[in-house]
């Protein structure tokens, strides 16, 4: 898929708590084309400590209003800069970078995308491009704490939403792997992106079941284009860049121990 260089305008900057913005995008062009689980490459301007860009995942594209989103988690001084923007500044981003999430097989009709932590991000836009594609996914996130739920209003509109908060305050108590779903439900296809040790969890229990599963990695990224090399993981194959190869995996061909 082509990549592209583009100044996009703030629509709007909403805070969601003390620790992550809602960022909407727009351009006076339609948008390029984008899939579910891949990535932009967000520059920082103004700032004397960041100077590399920013990977941000794609959160969702509403392709009626030429909107791109990005959910930020606010972890630095350059993330925490790009949350001083206002309506009508401009953002350079480099996009679509990366591997999506691939589409469901015929036979695979039940489908879960499990979230943890701002690793719901790229679930929403791929929850709403599956709708669109005739399917019915069923969200299972999970967070610390009710609070720390983000656009949860947002994934009602798609599908089924479940919650796992690890003190209880929402949904069950416990981590998503602990969900009752999974014992009352058979699913045909696991979509997962957040925590590592969640994604382990999530993984061990596709694996046990025999459910086709894939994974997007939040390894460190430099450059986003496979040639700094920062962001390698192992694979069956060998080390692979999780930019350019990834960030979405099969975990059939991780070295997981699952």
């Amino acid at each position: 898929m082509k990549k592209h260089i583009v100044d996009l305008n703030v629509v709007s900057n909403e805070k969601l708590g003390d620790k992550h913005i809602l960022m909407k995008l727009t351009s006076a062009s339609p948008l390029p084309e984008m899939r579910p689980g891949q990535f932009a490459e967000v520059r920082v301007d103004n700032s004397n400590t960041t100077f590399l860009r920013r990977p941000i995942s794609i959160h969702f594209v509403d392709k009626l209003k030429n909107e791109l989103w990005l959910l930020i988690q606010l972890v630095g001084d350059g993330t925490r800069k790009l949350s001083t923007l206002k309506e009508g500044d401009v953002l350079n981003l480099v996009l679509p970078l990366g591997n999506g999430f691939s589409d469901p097989q015929d036979q695979q009709k039940s489908l879960l995308l499990v979230g943890g932590g701002v690793g719901i991000a790229p679930l929403l836009e791929l929850g709403s491009y599956l709708k669109g594609k005739g399917y019915q996914p069923t969200f299972l996130l999970g967070a610390r704490s009710g609070k720390d739920l983000l656009q949860m209003n947002e994934f009602e509109k798609i599908g089924k939403v479940l919650v796992t908060t690890e003190d209880g305050t929402l949904g069950e108590k416990g981590f998503v792997t602990n969900h009752s779903v999974l014992t009352k439900e058979k699913f045909d296809k696991i979509y997962s992106c957040g925590p590592t040790p969640m994604m382990k969890a999530v993984a061990a229990f596709a694996s046990q079941h025999s459910i086709d599963c894939e994974v997007s990695l939040e390894n460190k990224m430099a450059c986003g284009l496979g040639a700094c090399l920062c962001c390698v993981t192992e694979t069956k194959e060998g080390h692979k860049c999780v930019c350019s190869d990834g960030p979405v995996f099969n975990i059939k061909d991780l070295t997981w121990q699952i």
